[in-house]
């Protein structure tokens, strides 16, 4: 056996060997002390709990691969980066920061070295090894980050690209029910329980902190700030405004309605003028050929027949 056959064997003997170490290891009994509020509850049952039949929760164990796995994330935060990852998270309309972002992201490059070791070693063993090989598993990390934060990018921009298609509709029916004569919560209220979409469901989000506490304008730039849209925004601002001027609601609607129509188009405009070169493959590649085609081929079956 060569050097790399050697070295192969004894990668996959070693990681057999640490699975089976921590299997053994996870089935040990815990060691660890309590937390404070296990501690504490059985003293404050009467308050609590007073007639003692909801039973303690499981104390949670912290691993200290998940501690490590904050420290690192955190230490990939501090590098830079951090407000436009958290920029994209609440436009992807994701529940989590930034930390939990990096953390995954971290277990992703973690399990794209793991695929490019196991392929390394996979390939060592069938005799098709080389000095080459050593540079997949870096490869497969680098894949694992990249193809994280390309997948929070796409649902970002899915999630934006779907606000603002139901923008004008959503900015209409605000605008008919106001002219109803309903008060801008009743028709907030009313198109949150109508509407299906992303828009909508910001919107139910915002009666209900305007309804908790937090004040009708405030709870509508939040969901400005979150979805970062800026015909959204400019919409929001103009509605805020308007309503502290006292100017009408359903007219102010309208405009941004007929706005963000306008900025539709716009933008299916630019859109074609963007991907103009890739509209004229398939007329080039297919349609053209196939009418060539058909001019041509009668003529050159009638000279091989020698017809005319």
């Amino acid at each position: 056996m060569s050097v790399l056959s050697l070295a192969a064997s004894a990668v996959v003997l070693g990681v057999a060997l640490g699975t089976g170490l921590l299997l053994v290891v996870g089935r040990l009994p815990r060691w660890a002390a309590p937390s404070l509020s296990r501690r504490v509850a059985p003293y404050l049952r009467d308050i609590a709990d007073p007639l003692g039949i909801t039973p303690l929760p499981p104390a949670a164990v912290t691993s200290s691969w998940r501690l490590l796995r904050d420290r690192l994330a955190s230490s990939w935060v501090a590098l830079g980066g951090g407000g436009s990852v958290a920029r994209r998270l609440r436009q992807a309309g994701w529940r989590q920061d930034v930390v939990t972002f990096r953390a995954r992201q971290l277990g992703w490059a973690v399990g794209g070295l793991g695929a490019g070791g196991l392929l390394v070693v996979a390939l060592t063993l069938l005799g098709r090894g080389g000095p080459t090989l050593a540079v997949l598993p870096p490869l497969f990390a680098a894949a694992g980050v990249l193809g994280c934060d390309y997948r929070l990018t796409r649902a970002a921009r899915q999630r934006i690209a779907r606000v603002e298609e139901e923008l004008p509709t959503v900015l209409e029916f605000l605008s008919l029910c106001l002219a109803a004569g309903e008060g801008l919560r009743d028709a907030l209220r009313r198109v949150g329980e109508v509407g299906s979409g992303v828009l909508t469901g910001e919107l139910r989000a915002a009666v209900l902190a305007s309804g908790t506490g937090s004040s009708l304008p405030d709870a509508l730039l939040s969901v400005s700030k979150n979805l970062d849209v800026p015909a959204l925004a400019r919409a929001i601002e103009h509605l805020v405004a308007a309503m502290d001027r006292g100017a009408p609601l359903a007219h102010v609607l309208q405009e941004q309605a007929v706005d963000a129509r306008e900025d539709a188009k716009r933008g299916l405009l630019e859109l074609a003028g963007r991907k103009e070169i890739l509209m004229l493959l398939p007329l080039v590649f297919l349609i053209l050929p196939l009418s060539v085609l058909f001019a041509i081929f009668p003529g050159i079956v009638m000279l091989r027949l020698g017809v005319g």
